[in-house]
C-alpha cells in the first residue's frame, strides 16, 4: 500500500469537486485552499515535496502556492494512476510531466489545483486561474491582452461583461499556451490567438493567429470552457488525443 506524505499545514483537504461545466472523462482534477500566513517551516518535509533552488528564497506567498499546486498534482497522479511522483520545474519553467502524461497546474490568491490525464486520451491539458479583474483595470488591462477584433467585440458588448471579458480572455489565452506548448515546443503570445466567442454557460470557441507546428497553424480553432467562483475564473483548454 502506498504511503500518502501528510497534507502541509498550510493546505485544506484535497477537493475532487468539478468546478467547470463539461466534465472530462478519463481526467483527474484536485483542488486546494491554502493560506500563507500558515505555511509552516516543516511542510515541505511533512508533504514530502523538494524545494527547488529557484523557490528556496522567495517569500512564504510563493512557497505556499508553488506547494500547495505541487501537492494536488502528484494526488492526482496517484489517483489516476498510481504513480508516486512531484513534477519538478523544467528549464522553460513549466511542470515536468512523466511522458505518458499531459497535465497543468494552477494557483492564483488562496487557491490551487492540477488536473492530469493519460495522453491515450488528452494530448494536452492547460489549466489557468485568475482574479476577477474590477472594471477599472480590466479597461486599462484590454489593450494588451485583446487584439483588434476582441476589443471591437468588446465595445460592441454590454459594459458589464467588460471586466469578465477581459479576465477570461487572458486566463483562456494562458490555458491554450499551457495545452499546446508541450506538444508544439514553441512560445506564443496573447497576440497570437483570437477569442472568437464565449456564452455565460461556460464554452469558449479560441482561434490561432499564426502557424506554431505543421498541424497547429494559423486559423486552427479550438474549444475551452470556464467557471467563476469567488471572485476567481478558471479556465480550461482540452486537446484530445
Amino acid at each position: 500500500m502506498n504511503h500518502v506524505p501528510a497534507l502541509p499545514l498550510c493546505c485544506t483537504p484535497l477537493d475532487d469537486h468539478w468546478p467547470l461545466p463539461l466534465l472530462l472523462p478519463d481526467t483527474v482534477l484536485l483542488s486546494t485552499h491554502f493560506d500563507s500566513l500558515q505555511l509552516a517551516p516543516d511542510d515541505f518535509q511533512r508533504s514530502a515535496v523538494e524545494v527547488p533552488a529557484s523557490i528556496q528564497r522567495s517569500v512564504a506567498k510563493r512557497r505556499a502556492e508553488f506547494l500547495a499546486g505541487r501537492v494536488c498534482a502528484r494526488a492526482a497522479l496517484q489517483r489516476l494512476e498510481g504513480l508516486n511522483f512531484t513534477p519538478a520545474i523544467g528549464e522553460d519553467r513549466a511542470p515536468v510531466w512523466p511522458d505518458h502524461i499531459a497535465g497543468s497546474i494552477t494557483h492564483s490568491t488562496g487557491r490551487a489545483a492540477a488536473i492530469v490525464a493519460n495522453k491515450r486520451h488528452w494530448r494536452g491539458l492547460g489549466m489557468d486561474l485568475e482574479n476577477l479583474l474590477n472594471a477599472e483595470r480590466a479597461e486599462r488591462l484590454a489593450g494588451e491582452i485583446l487584439n483588434p477584433a476582441e476589443l471591437q467585440r468588446m465595445a460592441a458588448g454590454p459594459r458589464d461583461h467588460l471586466a469578465l471579458l477581459v479576465t477570461l480572455t487572458f486566463s483562456v489565452k494562458e490555458s491554450l499556451f499551457k495545452a499546446l506548448y508541450p506538444i508544439v515546443e514553441q512560445r506564443f503570445y496573447f497576440e497570437h490567438a483570437e477569442v472568437l466567442e464565449w456564452h455565460e454557460t461556460g464554452e469558449v470557441r479560441l482561434r490561432l493567429l499564426t502557424d506554431l507546428s505543421n498541424e497547429w497553424r494559423n486559423g486552427t480553432e479550438l474549444d475551452a470552457q470556464f467557471a467563476v467562483r469567488d471572485g476567481q475564473l478558471l479556465s480550461l483548454v482540452s486537446i484530445k488525443a
